[in-house]
Formats: C-alpha cells, structure tokens, sequence
C-alpha cells in the first residue's frame, strides 16, 4: 500500500515516539474537537501535536501544512493523515484521517436525518454556535503561537504581510501566492552568494515505481465502488451522479473548502436541483458549527439529494447518498497524501531549498490569518458582502448584524484560554453549555 516510512530523515529536533493505540486515542480526541474549519482544526493540531504531545516539531508541522494547503481538498483532515503517516506509516495515515472525520460525519448525518424529517433543530444549533465561538478564541491563540516561531525577521514579515493582503484583499489562489514565496525564498538564497555550493540529495529517498503503484491502489480503492454504484443504480440513478459531482469536484478543491463551496452551491441548486437555497445555507451552517471539515456539507447534500430522488426508502437511499459523496470526496485525499508525503520528507533534506521552504512557511502564516479573520466574520457577524473597489474585493460585514451573544461568547472563551489557562475540552464545554442555557432562556 506503499507504506514507506520515514526513517531515512534526520530530523532537527528529537520527537516523542507514541504507541499507535496512544496515537489512536488521541486522533480520536481530535477528530471529536476539530470545529472551526480549516484555521480552528490547524490551530487544535498544533496544540495538541506539538505543544502538548510533542510528537511533530514546529518545523515539520509547518512544513507538511505548506504540502496539505497545496493539495486538492480539506487540508486539516489531510494533515492530520500526514502526521499520522509519519508517526505509523500507512495504517497511521488512514486511522488519523478516517477518525479526523469520522465524528463529524456521524453528526452530520444524524443532523441531515432530523433535517430531512422536521426542519432545522434550533437546540442543537445552540450548542455549536457556543462552539464556534470557543474555537475562534482558539484560533487566535494558535496564530500567535504560530506566527510567534515560524516568523524570524523583517522578511518573514513582509512575506507574511504580502500573502495576506493577496488572498483578503485580491483573491489570489493560494497556489500562486506559494509560487511567488518559493521564487523570493529561492533569489534570497541566490542573493547570499552561497547557492551554488549547497549540496543537494541526488534521489528521492522513494522509488518511482513505488509511487506509481501507490497510485494506482488509491484510485482503484476510490474509483472502483463509485463505478460499481453505477453498475448497480444506472448511470442516470442519483446515487451515480453525486458520486460523479463530487468526485470533480475532489480533484479541484484547491485552497480548501472555501475555494469550491459557492460553485457548489450553485451547481446543486441552480444546475441539479436537489436543495433550495434556502436549504444550500442551512447546510453550510451546519458544516460551519460540527467537528470536522467544512467540506462535510457535501454528505448533507448528499443525504437530501438521495432521499428525495433515490426511487425508494428515503431514509436508506439519503444514507446511501451520504456514504457515497463520503467516499468521493475523501478517499481522493489519500490518494495525495500517501502518494506526496515521501517526497516531502525528502524536501525537508534538501539544503537547496531551505530558504524556499521558509518563504512558503512565512506565506501560510499570512494565510492562516485569512482563513481566522474569515472565520471570526461568520462568527460574529449575521450579515455579509463582498465589496469591489478595483481589482480588491474585500468581504465587508453588516455591522447592524453583530451577533453580540456570539461576541459575548468569544470574549468568555477568551477568558478562559488566555487568562485561567482552561483546557481545549473545558473551554469547549463551557461554551456550549452556556450558549444552550442562553437559547433556554430567550
């Protein structure tokens, strides 16, 4: 399964060595507290895996983060299948990236079936807006954490700086802004007068053919039960075009979630039909405010779609739907992680690329502050717009929709983190429980 471990890799720091049943639980505490989107999943598994455990460095965490951003797809849930990789191999990969998302698509499913029956369920959106404002809290002190040890200077700053204004204000894929970090990373070096007598690796520490092979199972492996759903259902069954829909839609989710959910949203409404606009929000808000990734509201669409086109039972068909939007939308990220992550390991080694790598580190930390200053807009902020002046487009809030029992929310959980010192799981609860008193009461 092209389990190449990572052992050909001095790493700059010594790392703890956990158990793979430890490692199991503590992905399994992950996955059941991975709210708040790409920037509060990071935030959480950089507490977690390098504050707390110890296991990953802060060099290695930043660095596979630059490689999962870069991929197609949620990047939380795929650093997470990363981390575990290196940790465990191919079975670590798997175990951390099916339990990163395994809690949020239960819950996504059982909130789908509610939805379906008798519309939304103003309690339990009580309880995850509490969430979500606890998690922008933890954003925030992850950010400065982050940008507190991976910025080193003037130039890092500036970089930093530039990414940000690039993909706030002008809505420049991420990709490109990567590009643009390498090319100055790579003329500093260059500039020192030293590039030319940098040793590099002559080889990547994994074989061509092995890659290949690997590959070639992880598409067998994601493409296969889709193809035999089509054989089964026929190919204009509604189960056949979801599986379709989001498999496209896997191999062009660059940047993330927020990159591909208006196109989504559209194509589902406007082109197939099988949600109300109406609905299309109500998803997204549910997606927003449950553990795991933001791209979970695929498997929502998915249930409703089914349920209402499958042709029979609609609480089988939606399950059915679900599974199979699951399956396309996540087996593909394995496919990338376990067919990229050797040749990041190498990366790391490269001495050629070390100022190339530590440009593209200081730009993830300028999109990082994108990502949580998108997150506290939906956070605090009922209503918003996309403004253009120019060629900026700037997302400005309603300020008339300021949510202040969210605000209020965040300000406690604030409280909590910063000044008491509470833990991630305390802060969470609380959060929630006061959040559901306070739907209680008005």
């Amino acid at each position: 399964m092209g389990d190449v471990r990572p052992q050909t890799v001095d790493w700059p720091t010594a790392t703890a060595n956990p158990s793979f049943s430890e490692a199991r639980k503590v992905w399994t505490r992950i996955g059941l507290m991975s709210f708040g989107g790409p920037a509060g999943q990071i935030a959480m598994m950089h507490k977690v895996l390098v504050d707390q455990k110890r296991w990953l460095d802060e060099g290695t965490f930043l660095l596979a983060l630059n490689f999962c951003t870069l991929l197609p797809g949620p990047e939380a849930m795929q650093l997470a299948t990363y981390a575990g990789w290196r940790l465990h191999g191919t079975r670590g990969g798997l175990t951390a990236g099916v339990l990163f998302v395994a809690p949020g698509a239960a819950t996504i499913l059982a909130i789908s079936i509610l939805y379906a029956n008798f519309g939304n369920v103003p309690v339990v959106s009580a309880v995850f807006e509490g969430i979500k404002a606890a998690v922008l809290a933890i954003v925030v002190e992850a950010l400065i954490r982050i940008a507190g040890r991976s910025l080193k200077g003037r130039v890092d700053w500036l970089i930093a700086a530039a990414s940000f204004v690039a993909i706030f204000l002008f809505k420049i894929p991420f990709p490109l802004i990567v590009l643009a970090a390498a090319v100055v990373g790579f003329w500093r070096t260059m500039a020192s007068g030293n590039w030319t007598t940098v040793p590099t690796r002559e080889a990547p520490p994994v074989a061509i053919a092995s890659t290949l092979r690997t590959v070639a199972l992880w598409l067998a492996i994601w493409l296969l039960p889709l193809a035999a759903v089509a054989l089964i259902f026929g190919f204009d069954h509604v189960l056949t075009r979801l599986a379709l829909f989001f498999s496209k839609l896997a191999v062009v989710t660059f940047g993330g979630a927020y990159a591909v959910l208006a196109y989504m949203a559209q194509d589902v409404v406007e082109t197939y039909g099988w949600l109300k606009p109406g609905e299309m929000l109500d998803g997204l808000g549910l997606a927003e405010t449950t553990p795991g990734p933001l791209i979970l509201v695929t498997e929502f669409v998915g249930y409703l779609a089914a349920a209402r086109h499958g042709g029979g039972s609609a609480l089988l068909f939606g399950v059915l739907g679900a599974v199979v939007t699951l399956w396309a939308t996540f087996a593909p990220c394995f496919l990338f992680v376990f067919a990229g992550a050797p040749y990041v390991e190498w990366l790391k080694s490269a001495p050629r690329l070390k100022s190339a790598l530590s440009a593209i580190t200081a730009a993830v930390v300028g999109v990082i502050f994108n990502l949580s200053l998108w997150f506290a807009l939906h956070v605090f902020f009922w209503e918003r717009s996309e403004v253009g002046i120019g060629p900026l487009r700037l997302d400005v809030p309603s300020f008339a929709s300021l949510d202040l029992t969210a605000a209020g929310l965040a300000l406690l959980a604030a409280l909590m983190l910063f000044v008491f010192r509470f833990g991630i799981a305390a802060t969470l609860g609380v959060s929630a429980l006061v959040s559901l008193l306070l739907a209680l009461v008005t």
